[in-house]
């Protein structure tokens, strides 16, 4: 088989600057195949960004101007770890009706979910150092409503970013679970041979919180995924196994619907944090320990839930959709 010739090249000829999000140019390479080649496809090449929030990492692709076709796909392909670019997933950012832009996400199955606590600091992080709105405040709809965002600014640069994210769904019905009961909290329930005590919480998205003395590999990576697909669970569920330290803190890991476990969950983490209050287990704010890092979260008196945490820009490149 030939050689496939490669070229280095200057990023700055390929990728305008793109503000902070990009300290440097750094080298990159161009591999082209030969023209003659009866192998090769001619493909549409889209730029992308990738961009974690604590570890939980997504593939990111401005939409505003230009629409991307088959996200379910592209999310399945791309989020691999050995062929792919890999991430937990893909996130479009769209223009809106409703508010000043759009989040859609897909899970690394392909699947489209409601929201991303995560995601959605990313995605204030990109529009600001992007260049695309100069305001310290914007709204972002979403499958769980239109969201508010508050972005913390040290100079040209997003630092953290504030999300009100909104009432949590405490309904059994509008979940959903597969309940009758008003309210799920502190539900004894069998699985696997076990007996386990859930709480049940929509962020816009469903949650299973489980409080338990000590979080192991067992209950993320065995019970997790049958938490996820079970007949309770009519839409599947995300699972959140969580370690109460104070009232102040709690630790958490978490099983993630259509993606497995992942290093942080935003909605996760409000989700455990409402679930300690109605438990009487925490106080109405606590700092949330994930594998990825630290998320403050307020359970506030006007019954929304503030989630504060940081973003990060990892790299961002060009990919053959």
């Amino acid at each position: 088989m030939a050689e496939v010739p490669c070229e280095k090249i200057d990023a700055t000829e390929r990728v305008p600057p793109l503000g902070p999000l990009v300290a440097e140019p750094s080298p990159r390479y161009s591999c082209r195949l030969p023209t003659d080649s009866k192998s090769y496809k001619k493909m549409a090449k889209r730029k992308f960004f990738k961009m974690h929030g604590l570890g939980n990492d997504y593939i990111y692709f401005d939409c505003l101007d230009e629409t991307i076709s088959n996200p379910e796909e592209i999310s399945r392909r791309l989020s691999g770890r050995h062929f792919g670019i890999g991430g937990d997933g893909i996130v479009l950012i769209e223009p809106s009706q409703s508010a000043d832009y759009r989040m859609r996400m897909y899970n690394a199955d392909g699947s489209e979910a409601e929201m991303c606590g995560n995601a959605i600091r990313c995605v204030g992080k990109y529009l600001f150092e992007a260049g695309i709105t100069k305001a310290k405040t914007v709204s972002i709809e979403t499958g769980a409503g239109v969201l508010g965002l508050t972005l913390n600014q040290i100079g040209r640069e997003v630092d953290s970013v504030g999300v009100d994210m909104g009432e949590p769904v405490l309904e059994g019905a509008k979940i959903p679970v597969a309940s009758a009961a008003e309210q799920v909290v502190n539900e004894p329930f069998e699985i696997d041979g076990q007996l386990l005590r859930v709480t049940c919480v929509s962020m816009g998205n469903p949650h299973a919180v489980v409080f338990v003395d000590s979080i192991t590999d067992g209950l993320v990576l065995g019970t997790g995924p049958l938490l996820e697909r079970h007949e309770f669970f009519p839409n599947r569920v995300n699972a959140e196994f969580v370690q109460v330290l104070s009232r102040k803190e709690i630790r958490m890991r978490v099983w993630e619907r259509g993606s497995g476990e992942t290093m942080a969950c935003g909605t996760g983490a409000c989700a455990a944090a409402v679930a300690g209050v109605l438990n009487h287990l925490t106080d109405r704010d606590v700092r949330v320990h994930l594998t990825g890092g630290d998320l403050d979260i307020e359970w506030a008196e006007d019954n929304h839930v503030y989630m504060t945490g940081p973003a990060t820009f990892v790299f961002e490149g060009e990919v053959d959709l």
